[in-house]
């Protein structure tokens, strides 16, 4: 149920891209940033990034003709850890969206990022 979850998130962000909109790098990133090594490392961890991978290759692996990539990193249930890796995703990296966030400290902190930046986020499994 919870990869089935991540797997619509992701689906829903890479097709909430306009039809009129521009790919500003020529692709879409989408991060997975969830706990990989700590307590909800099960509940989600590198399956998610795994199930994220297999939705976007069932949607085709493209949108409005540009790739789609997915990237992922462990923000070890801290919130300061998880603030340092969007913000460089947004900035450096150039991803479009963020998704899991699976805990409530470390999604509320990315939200906030997410929103000055104007990027979207998904949070899954946060209260």
């Amino acid at each position: 149920m919870k990869l089935s979850a991540i797997a619509a998130a992701t689906l829903t962000a890479v097709t909430a891209v306009p039809a009129s909109a521009e790919i500003s790098d020529g692709k879409v990133k989408i991060g997975i940033l969830n706990d990989q090594s700590g307590v909800y490392a099960d509940f989600g961890g590198k399956w998610s990034f795994e199930a994220a991978k297999m939705a976007a290759e069932d949607f085709g692996g493209k949108v409005l003709d540009a790739p789609i990539e997915i990237v992922t990193a462990d923000h070890q249930n801290k919130p300061d850890i998880a603030s340092n890796i969007s913000r460089q995703w947004y900035d450096r990296e150039q991803v479009d969206s963020i998704m899991e966030l699976t805990t409530s400290s470390v999604a509320l902190a990315v939200q906030g990022i997410s929103k000055s930046k104007k990027k979207i986020n998904l949070v899954t499994g946060a209260a």
